[in-house]
């Protein structure tokens, strides 16, 4: 089943410029060369070196090994301007735990591990807008930072990368990044200002009964009556506890419990995860969640242990440099149906912490071309996408720093 069934329109080639229109061979080139050698979060240890090998060829500053893989790239511009400011323009390298199941001659090379969401796009993107920026240093003023971060799929490389100093020396005024999106046909970009992508927490819990004899319920406590309890009662969590304004969503993806028919359970093991848009409820589902267990488990006579954790907030983009983004896809893309405003998701992403810190803004660019059966979503085995977005890409984030830094 495909993420969009919607056609294809893609950029007109006068859209973009003949020296990233000849990029497009090195853009393909790249991406199929390390979604041949896909790697987990903090272990992009090829990826980096490929990265890192190309700066080098091609003389562009740069530090590596922060937050154990992560690499920046700094780019002085030429041009005299009375303000001189930083833009950090920013993409993930690593690739998820997914066995491919395309047939093509890039496929991954190791077992059990795939670029199933657009990270080997993203990083020939940034990787090729820092070519480019490079040779055409005169063309704006002030500094770009291109930031290939690690481990955005787990356990997150973003916070790191801040805690490491990424957005200072010089301090980062505004950044920009994007994400390859299978939602969205090719030829369209979803871009919008407030919440983009949703926060993400997660929460284990294990319910300890007194298992017993299943004709003798009496002896017991049910371990799979507290928990079924439990799950019916965290639904009520979105609808009754929830403003009906804001979205959110409470899943139980997972609920262990029992060995045999006829023994009631002593324990009983449920995880699920939690997304909202609205920052100010961050910490509200985790004292709801605990109040609920505390109470229906008090009232059976079971304990409890909850873990709870907060993954990542929700990526909220600031007006202003959307408003910058905006005007930029709306110049490019063909018609004005080509900018896509409804374009949240419920997913998550750890661009979400460097939002927190400097205004900025995450757009998504549409990839998927169903005629081309390029349109499974993304964590899917047979995920890909069509490449020509990739040179899109580079024409978006080069508009950005050609506007922004000016």
């Amino acid at each position: 089943m495909f993420a969009t069934n919607a056609p294809s329109q893609p950029i007109h080639p006068d859209k973009i410029r003949p020296e990233i229109q000849a990029l497009q061979p090195q853009l393909v080139a790249f991406r199929r060369q390390i979604h041949q050698q896909p790697e987990l979060g903090f272990q992009e240890q090829l990826t980096a070196a490929a990265i890192a090998s190309k700066l080098r060829e091609w003389g562009i500053p740069h530090e590596t090994g922060i937050a154990q893989t992560g690499i920046v790239a700094i780019i002085q511009g030429h041009k005299t301007s009375f303000r001189l400011r930083t833009l950090a323009i920013r993409a993930d390298m690593d690739a998820l735990p997914i066995q491919e199941a395309n047939d093509v001659p890039y496929k991954s090379r190791h077992d059990g591990v795939m670029h199933a969401c657009g990270h080997d796009g993203h990083t020939a993107i940034a990787l090729m807008t820092a070519y480019y920026l490079f040779q055409h240093r005169s063309s704006f003023a002030g500094t770009v930072k291109i930031i290939f971060q690690p481990a955005e799929e787990g356990p997150g490389g973003a916070k790191p990368m801040i805690e490491a100093g990424v957005l200072t020396h010089p301090d980062v005024d505004a950044i920009i990044g994007l994400h390859l999106w299978n939602n969205l046909p090719l030829g369209t970009i979803g871009v919008r200002s407030g919440a983009l992508m949703a926060a993400v927490e997660r929460f284990s819990l294990t319910i300890q009964g007194k298992g017993g004899h299943g004709a003798m319920p009496h002896q017991t406590v049910d371990a799979i009556v507290v928990g079924s309890q439990i799950v019916n009662s965290l639904q009520t969590i979105v609808s009754r506890n929830v403003n009906p304004i804001d979205s959110a969503v409470v899943t139980v993806g997972k609920f262990h419990a029992g060995t045999a028919k006829n023994v009631i359970a002593d324990t009983a093991e449920i995880e699920g995860t939690v997304r909202y848009f609205n920052a100010d409820l961050a910490g509200f589902f985790n004292r709801r969640i605990e109040a609920i267990v505390a109470g229906i488990c008090a009232s059976h006579g079971a304990s409890y242990q909850l873990d709870y954790i907060s993954f990542y907030p929700p990526v909220i983009n600031d007006e202003k440099i959307t408003d910058l983004v905006r005007s930029i896809a709306t110049d490019l893309v063909e018609t004005p149906f080509g900018i896509v405003p409804e374009c949240q998701t419920m997913g998550g992403e750890d661009m979400s912490f460097f939002l927190q810190q400097v205004p900025g803004c995450y757009f998504f660019l549409g990839s998927a071309n169903p005629d081309r059966s390029l349109a499974y979503p993304h964590h899917h085995p047979r995920f890909d996408f069509d490449e020509t977005a990739l040179s899109t890409g580079v024409e978006m984030f080069v508009r950005c720093v050609e506007k922004y830094c000016n």
